[in-house]
């Protein structure tokens, strides 16, 4: 277990033994060593850890009383900034969907309440935008990786984008930039294949095909790399790359 999910678990259980019914005074603060931005709050012989914007929020001073009740409310918030961060952590490497950060924080062992909390400030704040993620990945994925729409509405539902935000992503992917896309690979991959032009037209369209391209635009490529070559066109309908 990392270290941050077993302080975690040692908040809870120092909470569970604090005395019910009497005043707790913060008796010392203490930075944790090896906890960025973190607090040892000392109430005599109990021990809270907290986030500096949460013991700044709830004024959690040397001499400040509390009941074990507003405690246990500052450990929630305080497990809430926790899983609020952690986010910020993932998408500093990179822009992530609302379902990866959400697979990602469970891996914590954050409550689902915290989670979905958590996620929807970051929306709030425009740090998660499941629609503009979508419409990005797509554009780059067609025209910079040459990868097929058919491939590329795989990959964000996999990444958990709904479905009404993969169609408008794609809508915005002309056939044009798909067909070029299509022909850059296609191009490439008839270069390198070698044997009768029949077999160059299975290897190619089996090729475009795993990409992600539709059976007609590989249909389209395949016709103009022929023409290319040089090679007599071949009637087509009676080979199918559906």
């Amino acid at each position: 277990m990392q270290e941050e999910d077993l302080h975690r678990e040692q908040e809870m259980s120092e909470i569970s033994s604090f005395p019910d019914d009497i005043d707790l005074i913060i008796t010392a603060l203490e930075r944790e060593p090896k906890q960025r931005g973190r607090y040892l709050i000392s109430f005599g012989e109990y021990v809270l850890s907290v986030h500096e914007d949460v013991m700044i929020k709830y004024r959690m001073l040397k001499g400040n009383v509390f009941t074990k009740q507003e405690l246990e409310e500052i450990v929630l918030a305080d497990e809430k900034q926790r899983a609020y961060v952690q986010a910020l952590k993932y998408l500093e490497r990179k822009q992530r969907t609302r379902k990866e950060l959400e697979d990602r924080l469970r891996q914590k062992e954050l409550s689902q309440t915290v989670i979905e909390q958590a996620l929807q400030r970051l929306q709030q704040e425009g740090l998660i935008n499941d629609e503009l993620y979508a419409k990005q990945w797509a554009v780059q994925r067609v025209s910079s990786q040459r990868k097929g729409k058919a491939w590329v509405r795989q990959e964000l539902r996999q990444k958990g984008v709904d479905k009404a935000l993969i169609s408008e992503a794609l809508s915005e992917v002309s056939q044009e930039q798909e067909y070029e896309s299509c022909l850059v690979v296609g191009r490439k991959k008839w270069n390198q294949t070698r044997g009768e032009i029949m077999d160059r037209k299975r290897k190619t369209g089996s090729f475009l095909m795993r990409r992600g391209f539709s059976g007609e635009q590989v249909r389209k490529v395949i016709n103009q790399l022929i023409r290319e070559n040089g090679e007599a066109e071949e009637e087509m309908e009676h080979f199918s790359f559906d």
